[in-house]
């Protein structure tokens, strides 16, 4: 039998080097976004300040709470039976 490697905590999140990929994303729009406008400098300080201020929130927030907020915003609608459509505030019998 092979040997497998296993995470060692099975509910880590994908991590690049040392960051968090969530964590990236902000930074890593901010670099497309400055290339496409020919702004880097000025779109890298922004998207440092965001992905700061995304991991702030993160951490005083439950696990989970951004995908949750997304879905509440509409922006990540699920084809589910089981999942409402996140539009329908309202429930009735």
């Amino acid at each position: 039998m092979d040997n497998l490697d296993f995470p060692h905590h099975i509910d880590e999140p994908p991590t690049l080097l040392l960051w968090r990929l969530d964590d990236l994303m902000p930074l890593v729009l901010a670099l497309v976004a400055g290339i496409l406008v020919d702004h880097l400098t000025l779109a890298l300080l922004l998207g440092a300040l965001l992905s700061h201020g995304y991991r702030k929130f993160r951490d005083r927030q439950a696990d989970g709470y951004a995908l949750h907020l997304i879905y509440w915003i509409g922006l990540m609608p699920l084809a589910a039976r089981s999942v409402p459509n996140p539009f329908a505030r309202r429930f009735t019998p």
